[in-house]
């Protein structure tokens, strides 16, 4: 069995990335990396390199910028990378830049590629998320934070990344038949300094939409203390995320039986609690 990780990133140091981390969080499970390396204005393309494995190869892309709708230009960047594995892998396993997997998983997925190598009815698989939020002590738990998605793929070309990147449909516009996986994707994306958390919002803001607004550039710190619902994390983090964490320099402590939320998402977290399911639940895919 033959596996090629696949990422892309852009001005992953100006906006505090752990790109490094998440590729290195899924390294022992590829024979092969690609990483779609976007033209930046600070030192990724050397971030990059610093890795020094001989499994990774880099792609320099140039981002089309005006792809803003529904940013469109990530599902483009991440098509680039998979495009570019190679031929005789079996799986590509995707992770994006903020994104990390739990050494404590390998061993599961690896088992999981195995199991279902062969059975072509399969498309990829299916991973449980956490979502981390304002520091690495706090996850969110209300019912949009998305509770699964795909991020190993069969290596079918017809297989393409779909609208902003977050998932993956084949042949059209059809979704992939999947197999949930016990394993989850730690996601820390909302885990920045203040100023650095403002600057990724400005970002995607102009890389989503043509009118950014004069308001949205004002904020010099996110302000994280308007978030809604969150509980405390228990579990332990990736090794690869260790000394990152030892260098946080922000402090967010968050009060969690305050809950900020309308009366039918606390009704439907009841729901899910009770029973496991969420109502209304947005599925990109087609559990097997």
């Amino acid at each position: 069995m033959k596996v090629a990780g696949f990422s892309f990133i852009r001005n992953a140091v100006r906006y505090d990335y752990p790109i490094v981390e998440a590729i290195l969080s899924i390294l022992p499970l590829c024979d092969e990396f690609v990483i779609a390396a976007g033209k930046s204005e600070d030192s990724t393309l050397e971030l990059i390199r610093s890795i020094n494995s001989p499994k990774i190869r880099i792609i320099e892309t140039v981002w089309d910028d005006s792809l803003r709708k529904g940013g469109a230009v990530l599902a483009q960047e991440t098509d680039k990378a998979f495009q570019a594995i190679s031929d005789d892998a079996d799986w590509a396993f995707y992770i994006q830049g903020d994104e990390c997997l739990h050494e404590q998983y390998h061993d599961t997925v690896r088992e999981e590629m195995l199991r279902w190598k062969d059975d072509r009815g399969v498309d990829g698989l299916l991973f449980h998320y956490i979502h981390f939020y304002g520091s690495y002590d706090y996850i969110g738990i209300a019912p949009w934070w998305y509770r699964n998605e795909i991020r190993i793929v069969r290596n079918n070309k017809n297989i393409y990344s779909y609208r902003d990147a977050q998932g993956f449909r084949k042949d059209g516009n059809k979704k992939l038949n999947v197999k949930q996986v016990e394993a989850y994707i730690y996601h820390y994306g909302w885990v920045k300094h203040p100023s650095n958390m403002q600057k990724k919002i400005n970002s995607f803001v102009r890389l989503y939409n043509e009118d950014t607004g004069e308001n949205t550039l004002k904020a010099e710190e996110f302000d994280y203390s308007n978030i809604d619902a969150l509980s405390r994390f228990d579990g332990t983090h990736p090794k690869v995320m260790e000394e990152r964490i030892k260098r946080i320099n922000w402090k967010f402590d968050h009060d969690i039986s305050k809950q900020n939320l309308p009366f039918k998402y606390r009704f439907k977290m009841l729901v899910e609690k009770l029973t496991g399911y969420r109502i209304f639940e947005y599925r990109n895919y087609i559990i097997k």
